[in-house]
Order: structure tokens, then C-alpha cells, then sequence
């Protein structure tokens, strides 16, 4: 079982797809109004915040192998916590918590690529990822965007069009 901490954003939705891709039960960690993307895309959807632990640990049966953070604000240590091996535990965005549990944080440049741009194309093309657009912005009012993108709540990805 994989969790995913803000399943629902512009990273998570995608970490999400691509780990139920490959056949994993996934455990995504959001806010109520994303459950029901989350439950249409087969992942198991619970909501964050106080009692989150505990949620997890009813609905894995204490099973879990391992925990992507694309949220940041203690999901490293809640990974612990729950009993996940240091390098099952990945985050992209928390990196004191890279820097004081040693914790993995790929995700970033190491996937940015041709080759895996061309597997995600082909994965978009054949139908098995979505990519949730949240709101487009011209590229001219890109400073209008950046307080939608700082309240950390979107569903999908915010695109700036030129």
C-alpha cells in the first residue's frame, strides 16, 4: 500500500495515477471535496488533518509500504511513525526532514527528462492519465495566479498560457 499526501494537486493526481497504474492499492491523503476523484481514479481517498494517523492505520490494517509527499508539513514523520523503511519514504517538497531522516527526494529533476516525458505522453494518450487542470492563466496575469497556487488547495495543476 502507497500513501500519497495531497493527492488531489497538481503533483499528487499524478503520483496517484501512476502508482495505481502500476497496480498499487493507494491510500490518497486530501481534502473532502477531492474524495470523489480520488475514489473514480481507484484510489482509496481520506481526509488529512487531525486523527490522519489513525485513518491510515484502520484502512491499511497497519500495512503500508510506502509514503509519497507532495505536501510537506510533517507527512515525512508521520511516514515514520506509521513504520515505513526511510528509503520507501519520498518527499518533494520537505527538505529538513530529507536533511534529518535521510528520506528519499526524487520526483524533481531526476525525472525531468525526454524518456519519461515520452512515457507519460504515451500513458496520456492511451487514456491511462488524466491530467486535472485547475485554472488556466494568461501568461500575462501570472501574478494573479501565484495566491491560488500559495493556498496549496487546487485540484490539478494551474497552467499559465502564453
Amino acid at each position: 500500500m502507497v500513501i500519497v499526501s495531497g493527492a488531489a494537486g497538481g503533483v499528487g493526481s499524478i503520483a496517484v495515477q501512476l502508482a495505481r497504474d502500476a497496480d498499487a492499492k493507494v491510500i490518497g491523503l486530501a481534502g473532502d471535496a477531492n474524495h470523489r476523484w480520488l475514489s473514480d481514479h481507484g484510489v482509496l481517498p481520506i481526509t488529512y488533518g487531525a486523527g490522519v494517523e489513525h485513518r491510515i492505520r484502520a484502512a491499511s490494517a497497519g500495512k503500508v509500504d510506502a509514503f509519497i509527499d507532495t505536501f510537506g508539513g510533517g507527512y515525512v514523520e508521520l511516514g515514520l511513525r506509521l513504520g515505513i523503511a526511510k528509503n520507501r519514504i519520498d518527499t518533494i517538497i520537505d527538505f529538513a526532514a530529507v536533511a534529518k531522516y535521510g528520506v528519499k527526494t526524487e520526483g524533481k529533476h531526476e525525472a525531468a527528462n525526454a524518456e519519461v516525458l515520452a512515457q507519460l505522453a504515451g500513458l496520456l494518450a492511451a487514456g491511462r492519465l488524466e491530467i486535472p487542470i485547475a485554472k488556466v492563466y494568461p501568461l500575462a496575469d501570472v501574478r494573479d495566479a501565484y495566491p491560488e497556487l500559495e493556498q496549496r488547495h487546487t485540484h490539478g495543476k494551474i497552467v499559465l498560457e502564453p
